[in-house]
C-alpha cells in the first residue's frame, strides 16, 4: 500500500501551517523550506489544500497561509481525500484490468473483498484522527516501541 507523494507533502505541509498557527501565516517560501520541497511543488499543494477549505490565504506583507478552521476539525481523511484520493477506489478494477477491458476477474473476485475491508478499516482511522491528534502525539515522548499512539478509534464497520 502506497499513498500518494502529493497526499504525504500535502499533509506534512498542513500539519506545518498548524503547527506554527500562533505565530500568524506561513509563505510560499517558508512552507517550501521547512518541508525540503520546491516552492512550485508547495505552492501546487497549498493551492489544492485551500480549494479545499483546509487553508485561508492572505496578500502582502504580513501574508502567508493559515488554518481556515481550528486543527481539532480537520479531519486526515478529508485532507487526503482533497490530495488525491483512497486506497481502494470504485475504479480500481478498471484500473487494474491488465490488458482487457474489463478486469477478468470482474465476477467473483476474491481479491476484491479484502482491498475493501483494508479502505474500511484504513478510513475508519483516518476520519477519526485530526490535525490536533496528530500535532499532539508530536509533544508526546515517543513509545519505546516507536509507534506512535493515535485516539482510540471506535466504531469501525
Amino acid at each position: 500500500m502506497k499513498f500518494s507523494t502529493q497526499e504525504e507533502y500535502g499533509l506534512r505541509c498542513l500539519l506545518q501551517i498548524a503547527r506554527r498557527q500562533a505565530e500568524g501565516g506561513l509563505t510560499i517560501p517558508q512552507v517550501s523550506e521547512a518541508e525540503g520541497i520546491s516552492p512550485t511543488h508547495a505552492a501546487k499543494l497549498l493551492r489544492i489544500l485551500r480549494t479545499g477549505g483546509f487553508l485561508k490565504s492572505a496578500r502582502g506583507q504580513v501574508g502567508g497561509y493559515t488554518l481556515a478552521r481550528p486543527a481539532d476539525r480537520i479531519f486526515v481523511s478529508d485532507v487526503l481525500a482533497a490530495l488525491g484520493g483512497r486506497l481502494f477506489g470504485a475504479d480500481f478494477c478498471e484500473r487494474h484490468s491488465g490488458a482487457e477491458s474489463a478486469c477478468a476477474h470482474s465476477g467473483g473476485c476474491s481479491i476484491r473483498s479484502l482491498w475493501s475491508t483494508v479502505q474500511t478499516v484504513v478510513d475508519g482511522v483516518l476520519s477519526h484522527t485530526t490535525l490536533k491528534d496528530l500535532l499532539d502525539t508530536e509533544r508526546q515522548p515517543a513509545p519505546s516501541s516507536g509507534l506512535v499512539r493515535l485516539p482510540e478509534v471506535r466504531d469501525i464497520p
